[in-house]
Parts: C-alpha cells; structure tokens; sequence
C-alpha cells in the first residue's frame, strides 16, 4: 500500500527504472551516437512538455533503440538527423504527443471563456425600443 502511495506522488517506479536503464544504455552508445543522444535528449525534456510518464518513457525507449541500431549499422548520425537536428527532434518529438503538461490549462481557459460568453448571454437582455 505504501508503494502505490508513494507512486501517486512521485509517479510510476517502474517507469522510473525503465527510464534509468535507457539512459544507461544511451551511456553505454560509441561515440559520436553517445553525444548526440545525449543532446536529443536534453532536447526532448524542453521541447516535448509531455505529461504522461508512459509515453516519455516509450518516446525515450524508441530513440535509444534508433541509436543503438544506428551504432550497430554503422549508419552515420548526419544521415539520420539530416539537414536540422532541431527539425529532427521535433518531428520526432511530434509522434509522441499524448497529454501535455499544458492540456489542464487549454481546458481552463476553455471552460472560463464558455462561462464568461454564458453569464454575459444571460445578463444582456434584449432590448426594446
């Protein structure tokens, strides 16, 4: 019972561990594929603004798998960035939009604005003259 308690506040362990052992992985990368993970990553935590720690750690989980075969392959990082690493990173990011740390405020303003056009409707009364 402690354990989900303490996941409610701090968010999924497991998804913690998973995240850990990703990031060792990008460790564990020849360089220059290390340096340039490393960087999409940092990348990645500013840009993508994603809420649900599921999809980060599957967005994360993809993108070592994309290096490591890179690395594998012999495949060259250029090749597979192309011409803009920030175009990469984004289209990349892009395929992992899920819930957004910003989606409770969309809703927010969402609901006050239809409230405000709904108490503004039902003061105005028509008028006659």
């Amino acid at each position: 019972m402690a354990a989900k308690w303490i996941e409610t506040l701090t968010g999924s362990l497991e998804q913690k561990k998973q995240y850990r052992a990703d990031m060792a992985r990008i460790d564990a990368l020849p360089e220059p594929y290390q340096a340039t993970a490393k960087a999409l990553q940092r990348y990645f935590t500013y840009y993508g603004s994603i809420a649900d720690g599921e999809t980060l750690v599957e967005m994360l989980r993809d993108h070592v798998d994309l290096w490591e075969r890179a690395a594998v392959d012999g495949t060259p990082v250029q090749d597979i960035l192309g011409e803009d690493p920030v175009t990469f990173a984004e289209e990349f990011a892009l395929a992992y939009r899920g819930k957004e740390w910003i989606d409770k405020e969309r809703a927010r303003l969402r609901a006050s604005v239809a409230a405000a056009l709904g108490a503004a409707a039902g003061e105005a009364e028509p008028r006659h003259e």
